[in-house]
């Protein structure tokens, strides 16, 4: 009994995987803190799940009461209510700097000084209100059945607005969020009691989207983007901006706020700049930031996907995490792929796309099953930084597997109007050949240093953890819901409603205790996301007032009159340099508005285009020199993170190559018959384990000499365009290299080695 004892506790059980990780600066409550935090992510969770399945709690519950909200809302005013609800929580929840190992001494003074702050914020929160029983009296004019809202100082009542929007609205509120946001870097406030600085600035989110729902109900939506535009919308959008900017260092790092910065910074000197970034007039900041907190920009595509498909799927991985199938998920992929020679590498590939379909982030996925493989990849024999990087590379493909893909999927569809169902089925080969390149480097690695996989005594029982299959049905249930012809909304529902109940035949049931706790979690994971959606809108803004998107498409279109392919490898370096540092979904959103159109427009079928630089966006986590899921993966291995973001260049080069075959080839994105798809895939497949085993040197069960190497990636790529003669030059070329490897066997020429090791 002790030996069987011992034996079981040398198995290798993933445990903690769903486990949520803990940010620097997350702030740790208790007690009524702790409860009022719980309480109001839940309710924020809650309240999307309800309003995206249009239940009315005023008829569900027979109480009319005016406070009740009628569902569905009307749609600026959810993006609003949505953005506003994730800026009070991430400012109450993150703090402005990292906490240290032990509290900082407090600053009572600086914390009695952020009081102070209250009073502006609350003067606009006052204001805000009396514009909107104002607005709800039914004394104002009306035009076209809306509300008329006047901000002109040549009419009375006009200019009587015009002040109090000014001045006891605007100048408050820009005082109260600038001088929080200033105060947040000095105040000290122990990491589980609310800052003073935070919680004013919390106050401020709402007291924007007090302003901007009754305002944006009326007439004066139809002026945004113009110089007619209320002063007090500029005032909010100016707040709500500085807001979203913060909220995003906080959550997310610098890099897509100095990004932001640029943009920003580019708007108000347009008119100063040569060639085609050059604008004709100056764009004033009242009319600019009336438009950016507009459908254009702030509450357009980016946060239309978050406050829908985003917070679902969000709240449908909190439900699978909160009945541990991520733990089953990374076991399974043990017993199933751990046997295999330098198993804890195919693991990481294996668990790290099915997490993907539940959270669907890069750094997310490594931390989520990195601490578990890279240590076992280091004990079987990988060096450090290579260990680090396939855990990378594998986690940066979660956002290309079907069906969820991540936020950029989702996007994908609201700015096309591809049905997602469409873009989840053509990704299906993409993420496919993403996985084989991975998988193909890793085996390749792995034959070169000769390593063992893990024995049998280390690894799950597999035929226990088939018992336990039932574990897929929610996202079993998801697939066919889509297929079936369901709305994602519903789908993502009945995935969720799946999950709960599935949870019950496993240990861990869910209640209503664990519902809640589902919902709460949610809403503490949405922040993140939908900060970054909100400030990638800003840019989108930009874009779109300045139309410097279209004069990117037209360089594009000059660059393709010399050659096509030049202009995919220059739209392939922007998506790249717009992904380093920034989230897959911010990378993505901003190159579909500055890239894709000008593929778009050179012929490239709309699907393709959009498709190319996603994928180029999301393989941006890996490239250096700022490659998030690399750094994430070096905290882990301990390996130097730019070494780490080399290797995993390296280890994903062939992923790199796929857009490039779609492009040539839109069988592979299954546009076409039967017949040319299945004969894409396997040309594709084999094209991607000629150019693994020309980068790894390794070919027919051994090293191979440079020039083998060379002509293996050329034979590759002939069969990256995938004609019929193209297909049988790069087979016919394989075949001639496997007969000279197999009865020459030309000495390997070892300077040519670049697996990566000292």
């Amino acid at each position: 009994m002790t030996q069987q004892t011992a034996q079981e506790d040398q198995v290798v059980l993933a445990e903690g995987v769903d486990e949520e990780p803990v940010e620097k600066n997350r702030r740790l409550f208790t007690g009524p803190s702790l409860i009022f935090i719980a309480a109001l992510a839940t309710l924020y969770a809650a309240f999307h799940m309800i309003a995206l399945n249009g239940v009315s709690i005023r008829d569900w519950t027979g109480i009319n009461l005016p406070f009740l909200p009628q569902f569905p809302l009307e749609t600026w005013n959810f993006r609003i209510v949505h953005i506003a609800g994730a800026v009070a929580l991430g400012f109450l929840l993150y703090g402005a700097r990292l906490f240290p190992e032990e509290d900082r001494r407090a600053t009572p003074l600086l914390s009695k000084a952020g009081l102070l702050l209250l009073v502006p914020v609350a003067i606009a929160a006052y204001t805000s209100i009396n514009f909107m029983v104002m607005i709800n009296s039914g004394t104002l004019q009306e035009m076209g059945g809306l509300t008329v809202w006047i901000s002109s100082n040549q009419i009375p009542a006009g200019a009587e607005i015009y002040a109090r929007e000014v001045y006891w609205f605007g100048l408050p509120l820009l005082v109260a969020t600038l001088g929080a946001i200033v105060l947040g870097w000095f105040e000290n406030a122990p990491r589980d009691r609310f800052a003073t600085s935070d919680i004013v600035l919390a106050l401020c989110g709402i007291a924007v989207a007090l302003y901007l729902v009754p305002v944006y109900s009326t007439a004066a939506r139809n002026s945004v983007g113009t110089p007619f535009v209320p002063i007090g919308v500029a005032f909010a959008a100016t707040a709500g901006t500085a807001l979203i900017m913060e909220l995003t260092r906080r959550v997310a790092g610098l890099a897509l706020v100095i990004i932001t910065g640029v943009f920003l910074t580019y708007t108000f000197t347009a008119h100063l700049l040569p060639g085609i970034l050059a604008v004709q007039t100056p764009y004033t900041w009242h009319r600019f930031f009336g438009h950016v907190y507009s459908d254009a920009g702030i509450l357009g595509p980016t946060t239309a996907v978050s406050s829908t498909y985003i917070i679902l799927f969000i709240i449908f991985a909190a439900f699978l995490q909160a009945s541990k199938v991520g733990d089953y998920f990374v076991n399974f992929a043990f017993a199933a792929a751990g046997r295999a020679r330098g198993g804890p590498a195919k693991v990481a590939i294996f668990a790290s796309g099915l997490m993907g379909m539940i959270n669907g982030t890069s750094a997310g996925n490594v931390v989520a099953t990195g601490s578990l493989t890279i240590p076992l990849m280091k004990k079987v024999g990988y060096d450090k930084r290579v260990a680090g990087a396939v855990e990378a590379a594998a986690s940066t493909g979660g956002q290309i597997m079907p069906p969820i893909m991540g936020a950029g999927a989702f996007i994908m569809a609201e700015i096309t109007g591809i049905p997602y169902q469409e873009i989840a089925i053509a990704a299906i080969i993409p993420a496919v050949l993403y996985f084989a390149s991975i998988y193909f480097m890793v085996d390749l690695e792995a034959a070169k240093l000769g390593m063992r996989g893990m024995r049998e005594d280390e690894l799950p029982k597999l035929n226990k953890l088939i018992r336990q299959v039932y574990l897929f049905v929610p996202i079993i249930i998801l697939i066919v819901a889509l297929f079936m012809g369901y709305s994602v909304i519903r789908a993502g529902t009945l995935a969720t409603v799946s999950a709960a109940v599935v949870s019950w035949l496993t240990p861990n049931r869910m209640g209503i205790r664990s519902i809640f706790k589902a919902f709460e979690l949610a809403g503490i994971m949405s922040i993140q996301i939908i900060a970054v959606c909100a400030c990638a809108g800003i840019i989108v803004g930009v874009i779109s007032l300045t139309g410097v998107g279209a004069r990117f498409s037209s360089m594009l279109l000059n660059i393709a009159e010399a050659s096509q392919l030049l202009a995919l490898f220059f739209a392939m370096c922007i998506a790249i340099l717009l992904g380093m540092g920034m989230p897959t979904t911010a990378a993505y959103a901003v190159a579909a508005s500055v890239v894709a159109p000008g593929l778009v427009e050179l012929g490239i079928p709309q699907l393709t285009a959009h498709f190319f630089v996603f994928y180029f966006a999301v393989v941006s986590a890996i490239t250096p020199p700022v490659a998030l899921a690399s750094y994430a993966a070096a905290g882990i291995s301990g390996a130097n993170p730019m070494e780490t973001s080399v290797a995993s260049f390296k280890i994903g080069i062939a992923a790199f190559v796929v857009p490039f075959m779609f492009f040539y080839n839109a069988a592979i994105l299954m546009d076409g018959t039967w017949f040319e798809i299945i004969r894409a895939a396997i040309t594709a497949t084999v094209g991607v384990f000629l150019l693994s085993s020309g980068m790894q040197g390794w070919f027919v069960g051994g090293r191979v000499a440079w020039y083998i190497r060379v002509a293996l990636v050329v034979a590759a790529l002939f069969m990256i365009e995938g004609g019929w003669i193209s297909d049988m030059i790069g087979v016919g070329a394989a075949v001639a290299l496997f007969f000279i490897q197999k009865l020459l066997h030309p000495s390997p020429d070892a300077t040519f080695d670049v697996r990566g090791a000292d």
